[in-house]
């Protein structure tokens, strides 16, 4: 039986078991035994041929990845945007490959990187889909292009596939430290009430990822996922903001009812509306500063200022 089979056979299991307290912790088993299987499936390696554009060279200060499904304006974005001339069409599936463009902004090089649409199951290689979501991976900042006159089910798909590649959305990683060592056992401390996590489901699920001996300490209270996270080790934690584009399509009710959804910003990049607000959003998600600097005894250069991210120390600069 294959991975893409395991992890099958797994979440039809999932379904079946009713949530309550009583399956709580074999529940939580099975989401370990499958967070371990779609890791060893990001790991391994595709024996066809490689996908043509999706090794683009990283380069400016930042990269913004464009993640959606066909047709919902991203190369119009793109070509909008930057000087890159992408191709646009009301056909499903015309980019093909990654395109790069370069996006000047507030004195920052931000490379913009469309992505080709992908479509349900992307995550386990369907249309190309394994190879989109996977240099996704790569980026600093998620911009989920979203279309608003379709259905808003277009949002918990795309957070499931991206969720299936170890991709954390508008997360922060858990407050857990886990250090394995070579002997010892295992030492679990908790400084605050868990509401979930239980000392017997840590020591069963680190012994169902063959680890004997470590140290924990959890300094939050945590969820099941986030303790699975910390022990698969290979998720990516990365700012996403959600742009609903088309919105010249839609009533004006719609337009504001979207609008008030967490990380969501409204626009419509073919008619011009709120773009600029668009931009001041990706400024902000990229946590970007501008620094200046000065020689002693002179004033402030304020024509170009070095630009570093939030928390960045004297010595990045």
């Amino acid at each position: 039986m294959g991975i893409l089979e395991k992890i099958a056979e797994i979440e039809r299991e999932m379904s079946r078991t009713q949530k309550n307290k009583a399956t709580e912790y074999h529940l939580g088993l099975l989401k370990g035994k499958l967070a371990r299987l779609r890791a060893e499936l990001i790991e391994v390696k595709s024996s066809g041929p490689k996908g043509e554009g999706f090794d683009v060279k990283r380069s400016g200060d930042a990269r913004v990845a464009l993640i959606g499904f066909p047709s919902v304006g991203k190369s119009t974005l793109l070509s909008t945007i930057t000087d890159t001339e992408a191709a646009v069409s009301n056909i499903d599936f015309t980019t093909l490959q990654a395109t790069p463009g370069r996006w000047e902004y507030n004195g920052a090089v931000i490379q913009l990187l469309d992505l080709p649409g992908i479509i349900e199951g992307a995550a386990q290689g369907i249309g190309r889909g394994k190879q989109v979501v996977s240099t996704a991976r790569t980026a600093d900042v998620i911009l989920m292009m979203l279309d608003a006159t379709k259905s808003h089910l277009q949002r918990p798909l795309l957070e499931k596939e991206l969720e299936a590649v170890a991709i954390r959305l508008n997360k922060k990683r858990p407050n857990i430290y886990l250090k394995i060592k070579t002997g010892g056992g295992i030492s679990y401390t908790a400084t605050c009430k868990q509401s979930v996590l239980t000392e017997k489901f840590v020591y069963n699920l680190l012994h169902q990822y063959r680890i004997f001996n470590a140290e924990i300490l959890v300094r939050e209270d945590v969820t099941i996922d986030d303790f699975i996270d910390v022990v698969v080790g290979n998720r990516i934690y990365l700012p996403c903001l959600y742009v609903y584009n088309k919105i010249d399509a839609i009533t004006i009710e719609e337009v504001d009812r979207i609008a008030r959804e967490d990380h969501t910003i409204v626009v419509s990049v073919e008619q011009d509306l709120n773009m600029e607000m668009l931009k001041q959003k990706v400024w902000e998600y990229l946590s970007f500063l501008r620094v200046y600097t000065k020689r002693h005894s002179e004033y402030p250069d304020f024509s170009e200022g070095l630009i570093l991210r939030q928390g960045a120390t004297v010595e990045d600069a």
